[in-house]
Protein backbone atom coordinates (compact mmCIF):
# COMPACT_ATOMS: atom_id res chain seq x y z
CA UNK A 1 0.00 0.00 0.00
CA UNK A 2 1.41 3.63 -1.17
CA UNK A 3 1.81 5.82 2.29
CA UNK A 4 0.39 8.43 0.31
CA UNK A 5 -2.18 8.38 -2.63
CA UNK A 6 -3.59 11.53 -3.97
CA UNK A 7 -6.66 11.26 -6.46
CA UNK A 8 -8.29 13.54 -8.41
CA UNK A 9 -7.38 16.81 -6.90
CA UNK A 10 -8.78 20.01 -8.01
CA UNK A 11 -8.27 23.68 -6.96
CA UNK A 12 -9.35 27.27 -8.17
CA UNK A 13 -9.05 30.82 -7.00
CA UNK A 14 -12.21 32.45 -8.01
CA UNK A 15 -12.49 31.79 -12.02
CA UNK A 16 -8.75 30.48 -12.35
CA UNK A 17 -8.28 27.26 -12.20
CA UNK A 18 -5.28 25.85 -10.57
CA UNK A 19 -5.07 22.14 -10.23
CA UNK A 20 -6.99 20.36 -12.49
CA UNK A 21 -7.27 16.61 -11.34
CA UNK A 22 -3.58 15.83 -9.69
CA UNK A 23 -3.30 11.82 -9.04
CA UNK A 24 -0.05 10.66 -8.08
CA UNK A 25 1.09 8.04 -4.96
CA UNK A 26 4.49 7.37 -3.32
CA UNK A 27 5.72 4.29 -1.17
CA UNK A 28 7.19 5.09 2.35
CA UNK A 29 10.99 5.99 2.13
CA UNK A 30 10.57 7.47 -1.36
CA UNK A 31 11.77 10.82 -2.81
CA UNK A 32 9.18 12.62 -4.91
CA UNK A 33 10.69 15.90 -6.63
CA UNK A 34 7.84 18.29 -8.46
CA UNK A 35 9.55 20.48 -10.91
CA UNK A 36 8.12 22.93 -13.74
CA UNK A 37 7.68 26.60 -14.60
CA UNK A 38 6.23 29.21 -11.92
CA UNK A 39 2.58 29.11 -11.98
CA UNK A 40 1.91 25.67 -12.70
CA UNK A 41 0.42 24.35 -9.43
CA UNK A 42 3.52 23.30 -7.78
CA UNK A 43 2.84 25.48 -4.41
CA UNK A 44 -0.31 25.26 -4.69
CA UNK A 45 -0.98 21.56 -4.34
CA UNK A 46 2.11 21.37 -1.13
CA UNK A 47 -0.37 23.64 0.38
CA UNK A 48 -3.78 21.04 -0.25
CA UNK A 49 -1.34 18.49 0.99
CA UNK A 50 -0.73 20.24 4.08
CA UNK A 51 -4.31 21.59 4.54
CA UNK A 52 -3.35 25.15 4.39
CA UNK A 53 -5.48 25.45 1.26
CA UNK A 54 -8.87 22.99 1.03
CA UNK A 55 -9.47 20.96 -2.27
CA UNK A 56 -12.45 21.67 -4.03
CA UNK A 57 -12.19 17.79 -4.73
CA UNK A 58 -10.71 14.46 -4.94
CA UNK A 59 -9.34 12.34 -1.95
CA UNK A 60 -5.97 12.43 0.24
CA UNK A 61 -5.25 9.30 1.57
CA UNK A 62 -2.31 8.50 4.27
CA UNK A 63 -0.76 4.83 5.71
CA UNK A 64 -4.85 4.04 4.09
CA UNK A 65 -6.55 6.81 6.40
CA UNK A 66 -8.52 9.09 4.24
CA UNK A 67 -7.45 12.68 5.66
CA UNK A 68 -9.48 14.11 2.74
CA UNK A 69 -12.58 13.73 0.51
CA UNK A 70 -13.87 16.16 -2.00
CA UNK A 71 -17.26 13.65 -1.95
CA UNK A 72 -18.51 14.43 0.93
CA UNK A 73 -18.84 18.27 0.74
CA UNK A 74 -17.77 18.21 4.57
CA UNK A 75 -15.89 21.26 5.93
CA UNK A 76 -12.99 20.23 7.94
CA UNK A 77 -12.88 21.75 11.69
CA UNK A 78 -10.04 23.35 12.97
CA UNK A 79 -9.51 20.11 15.19
CA UNK A 80 -9.81 17.72 11.98
CA UNK A 81 -6.91 20.44 9.77
CA UNK A 82 -4.68 20.65 12.65
CA UNK A 83 -4.57 16.39 12.84
CA UNK A 84 -4.07 16.10 9.45
CA UNK A 85 -1.47 18.00 9.17
CA UNK A 86 0.50 16.35 11.92
CA UNK A 87 0.96 13.84 9.21
CA UNK A 88 3.31 16.33 7.05
CA UNK A 89 6.20 18.40 7.95
CA UNK A 90 6.37 21.27 5.25
CA UNK A 91 9.65 23.47 5.06
CA UNK A 92 8.66 27.17 3.28
CA UNK A 93 10.93 28.51 1.11
CA UNK A 94 11.17 31.62 3.31
CA UNK A 95 12.55 29.73 6.37
CA UNK A 96 9.44 31.07 8.71
CA UNK A 97 11.62 30.92 12.12
CA UNK A 98 9.97 32.82 14.91
CA UNK A 99 12.44 35.61 14.59
CA UNK A 100 12.20 36.33 19.08
CA UNK A 101 13.35 32.32 19.62
CA UNK A 102 16.29 30.28 19.54
CA UNK A 103 17.05 27.94 17.57
CA UNK A 104 16.21 25.23 20.61
CA UNK A 105 12.70 27.19 21.21
CA UNK A 106 11.90 27.50 17.49
CA UNK A 107 12.26 23.38 17.91
CA UNK A 108 10.73 22.79 21.01
CA UNK A 109 7.57 25.04 21.03
CA UNK A 110 5.32 23.04 19.08
CA UNK A 111 5.93 19.66 20.38
CA UNK A 112 5.22 21.74 24.17
CA UNK A 113 2.11 22.89 22.95
CA UNK A 114 1.18 19.99 21.96
CA UNK A 115 2.36 18.00 24.80
CA UNK A 116 4.38 15.63 23.11
CA UNK A 117 6.56 14.93 26.14
CA UNK A 118 7.84 16.60 29.08
CA UNK A 119 10.49 19.40 28.78
CA UNK A 120 13.33 17.52 29.21
CA UNK A 121 12.77 15.01 26.79
CA UNK A 122 11.24 17.55 24.19
CA UNK A 123 14.72 19.31 24.80
CA UNK A 124 16.90 16.37 23.87
CA UNK A 125 15.14 15.12 21.29
CA UNK A 126 15.51 19.17 19.73
CA UNK A 127 19.23 19.14 20.20
CA UNK A 128 19.57 15.64 18.94
CA UNK A 129 17.97 16.86 15.85
CA UNK A 130 20.00 20.22 15.69
CA UNK A 131 23.32 18.34 15.74
CA UNK A 132 21.77 15.43 12.76
CA UNK A 133 21.67 19.55 10.48
CA UNK A 134 25.41 20.56 11.70
CA UNK A 135 24.26 23.08 14.24
CA UNK A 136 24.66 21.80 17.81
CA UNK A 137 26.89 24.81 18.25
CA UNK A 138 23.79 27.14 17.15
CA UNK A 139 21.08 26.27 19.65
CA UNK A 140 20.83 29.93 21.34
CA UNK A 141 21.65 31.73 18.45
CA UNK A 142 18.98 33.78 16.89
CA UNK A 143 17.42 33.29 13.33
CA UNK A 144 18.87 37.39 12.63
CA UNK A 145 22.25 36.25 14.00
CA UNK A 146 22.34 33.13 11.25
CA UNK A 147 22.99 32.73 7.60
CA UNK A 148 20.25 32.12 5.29
CA UNK A 149 21.50 28.55 4.85
CA UNK A 150 21.67 27.96 8.69
CA UNK A 151 18.00 29.33 8.79
CA UNK A 152 17.11 26.57 6.30
CA UNK A 153 18.42 23.85 8.16
CA UNK A 154 16.77 25.42 11.39
CA UNK A 155 13.37 25.01 9.32
CA UNK A 156 14.33 21.79 8.24
CA UNK A 157 15.17 20.28 11.85
CA UNK A 158 12.07 22.29 13.41
CA UNK A 159 9.78 19.87 10.62
CA UNK A 160 11.29 17.07 11.86
CA UNK A 161 10.97 17.73 15.08
CA UNK A 162 6.74 16.67 15.34
CA UNK A 163 8.00 13.07 13.23
CA UNK A 164 6.11 14.13 10.29
CA UNK A 165 5.39 10.48 7.76
CA UNK A 166 5.91 13.06 4.93
CA UNK A 167 8.47 15.88 5.00
CA UNK A 168 7.23 18.62 2.49
CA UNK A 169 9.71 21.12 1.05
CA UNK A 170 8.59 24.20 -1.02
CA UNK A 171 11.38 25.21 -3.34
CA UNK A 172 13.92 24.82 -0.03
CA UNK A 173 16.98 26.67 -2.03
CA UNK A 174 15.01 29.67 -3.54
CA UNK A 175 15.84 32.25 -0.86
CA UNK A 176 19.51 31.18 -0.39
CA UNK A 177 22.27 32.55 -2.49
CA UNK A 178 24.45 29.36 -4.53
CA UNK A 179 26.74 29.12 -2.31
CA UNK A 180 24.90 28.20 0.75
CA UNK A 181 22.43 26.17 -1.31
CA UNK A 182 25.03 22.60 -0.87
CA UNK A 183 24.61 22.93 3.07
CA UNK A 184 20.60 22.66 2.39
CA UNK A 185 20.96 19.94 -0.60
CA UNK A 186 23.24 18.00 1.56
CA UNK A 187 20.92 17.80 4.57
CA UNK A 188 18.01 17.01 2.04
CA UNK A 189 20.14 14.44 0.43
CA UNK A 190 21.07 12.56 4.20
CA UNK A 191 17.46 12.22 4.76
CA UNK A 192 16.82 10.57 1.66
CA UNK A 193 19.87 8.01 2.80
CA UNK A 194 17.54 7.75 6.09
CA UNK A 195 14.75 6.81 4.16
CA UNK A 196 12.59 9.68 5.04
CA UNK A 197 9.77 10.20 2.47
CA UNK A 198 9.93 13.50 1.39
CA UNK A 199 8.10 15.97 -1.91
CA UNK A 200 10.33 18.64 -3.28
CA UNK A 201 9.30 21.05 -5.04
CA UNK A 202 12.25 22.29 -6.19
CA UNK A 203 14.24 24.49 -9.14
CA UNK A 204 17.21 22.61 -8.75
CA UNK A 205 17.28 19.90 -11.73
CA UNK A 206 20.47 18.81 -10.91
CA UNK A 207 19.52 17.66 -7.72
CA UNK A 208 15.88 16.29 -8.31
CA UNK A 209 17.79 13.90 -10.88
CA UNK A 210 20.44 12.54 -7.85
CA UNK A 211 18.31 12.46 -5.34
CA UNK A 212 14.23 11.59 -6.77
CA UNK A 213 13.13 8.14 -6.73
CA UNK A 214 10.02 10.05 -8.98
CA UNK A 215 9.72 13.05 -10.55
CA UNK A 216 6.55 14.96 -11.75
CA UNK A 217 6.65 17.77 -14.23
CA UNK A 218 3.54 20.29 -13.74
CA UNK A 219 2.35 22.65 -16.31
CA UNK A 220 -1.06 24.31 -16.50
CA UNK A 221 -2.17 22.67 -13.06
CA UNK A 222 -1.79 19.17 -14.53
CA UNK A 223 0.78 16.46 -14.24
CA UNK A 224 2.59 16.76 -17.61
CA UNK A 225 4.38 13.99 -17.35
CA UNK A 226 5.46 11.54 -14.66
CA UNK A 227 8.55 8.96 -13.99
CA UNK A 228 11.55 7.63 -12.76
CA UNK A 229 14.63 10.55 -12.88
CA UNK A 230 16.23 8.48 -15.51
CA UNK A 231 13.24 8.87 -17.85
CA UNK A 232 12.05 12.71 -17.24
CA UNK A 233 15.66 14.00 -17.48
CA UNK A 234 17.11 11.54 -20.15
CA UNK A 235 13.96 10.67 -22.02
CA UNK A 236 11.12 13.18 -22.01
CA UNK A 237 7.87 12.47 -23.84
CA UNK A 238 6.58 15.80 -23.94
CA UNK A 239 7.27 18.11 -25.81
CA UNK A 240 6.83 20.71 -22.82
CA UNK A 241 8.99 19.11 -21.02
CA UNK A 242 11.82 18.65 -23.43
CA UNK A 243 11.34 23.28 -23.68
CA UNK A 244 11.59 23.39 -19.87
CA UNK A 245 14.49 21.09 -19.25
CA UNK A 246 15.91 22.47 -22.33
CA UNK A 247 15.15 26.77 -20.66
CA UNK A 248 16.22 25.27 -17.45
CA UNK A 249 19.73 23.51 -18.05
CA UNK A 250 21.21 26.49 -20.48
CA UNK A 251 20.30 29.15 -18.19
Amino acid sequence: MALLEVKNICKSFGKTEVLKGIDFSIEKGEALSIIGSSGSGKTTLLRCLNFLETSDSGTITVDGEILFDGAENIKLSDDKIRKNRLNFGLVFQNFNLFPQYTVLKNLTLAPTLLKKGDSATIEAKAKEIIKKVGLEDKVDFYPCQLSGGQQQRVAIARALMLSPKILCFDEPTSALDPELTGEVLRVIRELKDENTTMIIVTHEMNFAKNVSDKVIFMADGVIEEMGPPEQIFDNPQSKRLQEFLYSSLNK
